[in-house]
């Protein structure tokens, strides 16, 4: 006799946090799996049918809901593809309680519940609810007591000046989880603190370490492959200097104890190298000040792959930030520079006119049905006003979300991202789009003796208007009206220098009205600044030659 129930497609679920034993011709994922599918199967009375589809996470912990298998299970849910999710147990899904309301809330918004086959309770009833709620607080309580256990451990080890793992420094070994003095490195570890000492900075001492062939310590790793045995870079090398392991201590959050490993350098020696690196540090230890935010650090290298680092100067009370090579690993080739706020707000507009286009998001997630490329519209459009309107902390954030990367070259400036990072966010797996580039160009501008790069005008940007150029356009236009205003025998009277000073300030009176038109408006070329336009001691008298030196099109 058929059954009037409705029909309920059930997709079953697996996971396990470690890959040991998934190489088994019968694993744990196949037995969570078979025990699933006889439940599904001991339900059919009730209209339910498994759905083909596999969703195994082999190797993912719990503790997040970053995992391909369960992203594209709901993705499936939110398509209306599955009814019912099946699991072996409860903590097969998640381990978190909030991670579970974020999956119950996508379950009810496609009227769609959650099974465990082995506890007897599911989400299609508010009790089953209460008891998940509970059952996962005790679940996470539990692991928030292991955690303090092990940390609390962690601590007493140390307080003991015990070893408690991490990189091994260079000049020791592990042996039976105690420090143990390498003799040759340690002489290495000596010698660079006593030639820190005698060198200029950590940079050249970089520079000197580098010539002498002298590298980190080679480590070699538990799947076969080594990591270091590599040139010092300035980080490393002033963690060697401040690292207090070197004097027989260990360090435990602000505490520091005495270490049962032996000590490598003398006290005298160490205090020394610290007292030059407190004295060289640009923020002195201790200091509680916390420098501004910037938008693209840790994001944006030059064509050595030199990290680009902001800085910023004063000058006549302004302060003018920008983005320069950091020379402290390799000084071989120039300083790439541009200013911070111009480029900045290019890679925004990039980041924006990218997905502006309604055909780029639609890359992202080829074959969704119309209620998926919605939810898919919608979040991109919310992403996008964050990346526009939002502060530069939670700009930051989302741009690091999208893995970006600047790459700044004589020819321009490049932007690698990973716009699937956005799809993730409403659990739609990425299927067209792989990783977008886009160019920013740039040209050379000298200023004083020095070139730097600067941006080329982006479309869509307005460039703010220039309080100081518009005051300069003033000052000539004044200086004009007194050297009109003075007859010929007092001009004769008048200092040669202030004389040349309005000379100098009128001539720029007789700038082509269009180009004054729009410096007022704020549309002026980005090229063009107030110190730029007054250093112009060539200023033709053509107005047609004066826009094409100062990059103004025709109107």
């Amino acid at each position: 006799m058929a059954s009037d129930s409705p029909r309920r497609r059930c997709a079953i679920y697996t996971r396990k946090s470690t890959e040991e034993g998934l190489d088994k011709a019968f694993n744990s994922l196949d037995a969570q799996r078979e025990a699933c599918a006889a439940y599904v199967m001991s339900q059919q009375h009730e209209g339910w049918t498994l759905v083909p589809d596999v969703y195994d996470d082999g190797g993912f912990s719990g503790g997040t809901i970053d995992r391909p298998a369960l992203q594209q299970l709901l993705a499936d849910v939110r398509a209306g593809r599955v009814d019912v999710v099946v699991v072996y147990k409860i903590d097969r899904l998640t381990r978190s309680l909030s991670d579970f309301a974020k999956i119950v809330d996508v379950l009810d918004a496609a009227s769609a519940s959650f099974v465990s086959v082995t506890q007897a309770f599911s989400t299609t009833t508010s009790m089953g609810r209460l008891t998940l709620n509970v059952l996962l607080s005790f679940a996470q309580f539990e692991r928030e007591v292991i955690a303090e256990r092990i940390r609390d451990k962690v601590a007493a080890s140390k307080a003991r000046g015990m070893w408690m793992g991490g990189p091994v420094p260079l000049g020791y070994e592990v042996q039976d989880r105690k420090l143990v003095v390498v003799p040759e490195e340690a002489a290495t570890v000596q010698a660079i603190m006593e030639r820190y000492l005698a060198s200029e900075s950590v940079r050249t001492l970089v520079e000197e370490l580098r010539s002498d062939g002298i590298v980190s310590k080679q480590r070699k790793m538990r799947d076969g492959s080594t990591k270091g045995g590599t040139p010092f870079l300035r980080g490393a090398l002033c963690w060697l200097l401040s690292n207090r392991v070197y004097v027989g201590e260990t360090v435990h959050k602000d505490n520091v104890y005495p270490g049962q490993h032996d000590a490598i350098v003398s006290r005298d020696l160490f205090d020394a190298v610290q007292a030059k690196l407190a004295d060289k540090a640009a923020v002195p230890i201790g200091s509680t000040t916390r420098a501004p935010v910037s938008l693209l650090a840790g994001m944006i290298r030059d064509a050595q792959r030199r990290p680009m680092s902001p800085y910023h100067t004063k000058n006549h009370g302004r302060r003018y930030s920008y983005y320069a090579s950091n020379l402290n690993d390799d000084a071989s080739a120039p300083a790439q520079r541009l200013p911070a706020g111009e480029l900045e707000a290019s890679v925004r507009t990039a980041v924006l006119d990218w997905f502006g286009e309604g055909e780029n998001v639609r890359a992202l997630a080829v074959g969704l049905d119309a209620r998926a490329l919605a939810a898919l519209f919608t979040t991109c459009r919310e992403f996008a006003s964050t990346i526009a309107t939002g502060s530069i902390v939670l700009v930051r954030s989302q741009l690091q979300r999208l893995q970006l990367q600047v790459k700044v070259d004589a020819t321009g400036v490049r932007l690698t991202f990973d716009p699937s990072r956005v799809t993730t966010m409403v659990g739609v797996p990425p299927q067209g789009a792989a990783s977008v580039e886009l160019s920013i160009p740039t040209s050379q501008a000298n200023y004083g003796h020095e070139p730097r790069l600067r941006l080329q005008p982006t479309s869509g940007l307005n460039t703010q208007r220039d309080e100081r150029l518009v005051e300069l356009l003033a000052r000539a236009i004044a200086a004009r009206n007194e050297l009109l205003a003075v007859s010929e025998p007092d001009v004769q009277l008048l200092p040669v220098t202030r004389l040349r000073h309005l000379q100098r300030l009128a001539r720029l009176s007789w700038l082509d009205p269009a180009i004054i038109r729009a410096i007022l408006s704020g549309n002026q070329s980005r090229h063009l600044s107030a110190r730029s336009l007054w250093r112009m001691a060539d200023l033709p008298h053509c107005w047609q030659q004066q826009r094409e030196l100062l990059r103004f099109s025709a109107h």
